[in-house]
């Protein structure tokens, strides 16, 4: 689960991180009365949505005067920022957040994540802060500091310095550096955060360290016990498609391909993702019904794929361990018959009562085409839809 800057900043400041003064703006009624008692210094007027790449979409705005400031925040409200992490559709602005401008003599990178390839609590840092830093991974890895260490209680010192080592920084930096770092690993313990990430991390020409953004992502599994966490969800900020699927207990995610999947397993399901794109076309979704899925789920998710206006056609790839083939083949064709399935559907089942599930499909009277493996299956979905 993903919050917002503002709220990821409050956060940061309650666990006595360093931050700008800011105030949200959660619509063009509020303006007046949130900045009614502003001095008059310079301001960054920032957008709120889930995304990266801002500054570059428009989305992040530096205002000289208070007297300019009611102006640029109305302008900001409704705007359609595009950026490489919003798709070609862009993201409405519903939210802004003022902020008092910093005097930036250097800006770092600096993140806190989970490492699940090694099972281990991660820290990234580098001197190229406020860039794009899968670029900077990229093109310039040496800039690029990675520090792992297993979990545990607390952080020693010798972990910090390995940290903060490319910052260059003075010895009364190095502590407000240092104390900052045990508050991200505090926050990614005691919140189940699986992403705490400032950049820029900046140090300011009075010589002090302030998180000038911060982005923070949380684990889905454990919201159950961070109420906390849950309240702080914009679901203006999700698909609702994937708000729906979230009803139903079903791993969803949008994509813009024109093939709709609908598989059992995240594995299997990246394996149909795969070879959809290897045959020349794109997947619309992920959708994993899980190993144990129902009737009633089944037609839920057969649903959502249909609620896609780009998709062109389906595939069904499902092999039956738990997941009973006939189950799933039952849930298809009644969501089929009451969504009047119009585009083409593949399916290939194999395992647990498949032979059952393919006769159910069979006396559907539906068209639908059987696939005898996940090779054969791609391909007819991909003729299908051509």
């Amino acid at each position: 689960m993903n919050i917002h800057e503002y709220q990821a900043k409050k956060i940061l400041k309650d666990y006595g991180a360093p931050v700008s003064n800011g105030t949200i703006i959660h619509s063009k009624n509020e303006i007046k009365e949130k900045i009614k008692n502003l001095k008059d210094k310079q301001f960054v007027v920032k957008a709120q949505i889930h995304a990266g790449g801002r500054g570059k979409a428009g989305g992040i705005k530096l205002v000289n005067e208070v007297k300019k400031l009611e102006k640029e925040i109305n302008l900001m409200f409704g705007k359609i920022l595009k950026s490489h992490q919003t798709g070609p559709e862009g993201k409405e602005v519903k939210k802004v957040y003022v902020e008092e401008a910093s005097n930036i003599y250097k800006e770092f990178y600096l993140s806190c994540i989970i490492d699940r390839e090694s099972s281990k609590i991660a820290f990234i840092s580098s001197v190229e802060g406020g860039m794009d830093i899968e670029k900077v991974a990229h093109d310039t890895p040496d800039k690029i500091f990675t520090t792992k260490f297993d979990l545990k209680e607390q952080m020693d010192e010798i972990e910090i310095n390995k940290i903060i080592k490319p910052f260059g920084l003075d010895d009364d930096q190095k502590k407000e550096a240092s104390k900052l770092i045990k508050i991200l690993y505090k926050i990614l313990k005691e919140k189940d955060a699986s992403l705490i990430e400032i950049n820029p991390l900046i140090l300011t020409k009075e010589k002090k360290l302030i998180c000038l953004d911060a982005k923070m992502n949380f684990d889905d599994n454990a919201i159950f016990r961070r109420p906390e966490i849950l309240e702080l969800r914009d679901l203006n900020e999700e698909e609702p498609t994937e708000i729906e699927a979230s009803k139903h207990e079903l791993a969803y995610i949008k994509l813009n391909g024109s093939i709709g999947c609908m598989v059992n397993g995240a594995g299997l399901a990246m394996a149909t993702m795969d070879i959809i794109k290897l045959y020349g076309e794109e997947p619309a979704n992920f959708l994993d019904v899980g190993g144990g899925a129902s009737k009633e789920k089944v037609a839920a998710a057969f649903k959502l794929i249909l609620s896609d206006r780009n998709v062109k056609g389906i595939l069904i790839n499902i092999f039956g361990g738990i997941m009973r083939c006939d189950v799933l083949a039952e849930g298809v064709v009644d969501a089929a018959k009451k969504t009047k399935l119009n585009v083409p559907l593949v399916v290939r089942l194999a395992g647990t009562n498949f032979k059952e599930g393919k006769e159910i499909l069979d006396k559907s009277g539906l068209k639908i085409s059987s696939a005898i493996d996940l090779n054969d299956a791609a391909k007819k979905i991909v003729q299908a839809i051509k």
